[in-house]
């Protein structure tokens, strides 16, 4: 992975590194190579004990729909006649495997 590190030269021979967006991750280093050596530890120490997640903010999260199907699950629960339909549908099956049968 890449992450970007801010460094600054500091007024007292010393340079600062920072890495962009991740808190407790500033260091201090005698050279600019140093600074990106101790930042880079900071990061693997952080990393070895959490990770970095991306979330989404704004919208409404919805966990990832697998099957296009779902979201017309249950629609006739509320439905009177759906036994009606469900017995039609079971007795057309059943004319339409014994005519099979015949053929």
């Amino acid at each position: 992975m890449q992450y970007q590190v801010f460094v600054q030269s500091h007024p007292e021979n010393k340079f600062i590194a920072s890495i962009v967006g991740i808190p407790n991750s500033t260091v201090e280093g005698s050279t600019k190579e140093e600074a990106i050596a101790l930042a880079t530890a900071v990061l693997e120490t952080q990393l070895a004990s959490g990770e970095l997640v991306t979330i989404e903010v704004g919208k409404q999260q919805s966990q990832p729909e697998t099957d296009p199907w779902l979201k017309h699950m249950g629609i006739f629960a509320s439905d009177p006649t759906f036994d009606d339909f469900l017995a039609e549908v079971a007795a057309y099956r059943q004319q339409v495997s014994e005519q099979e049968v015949f053929e």
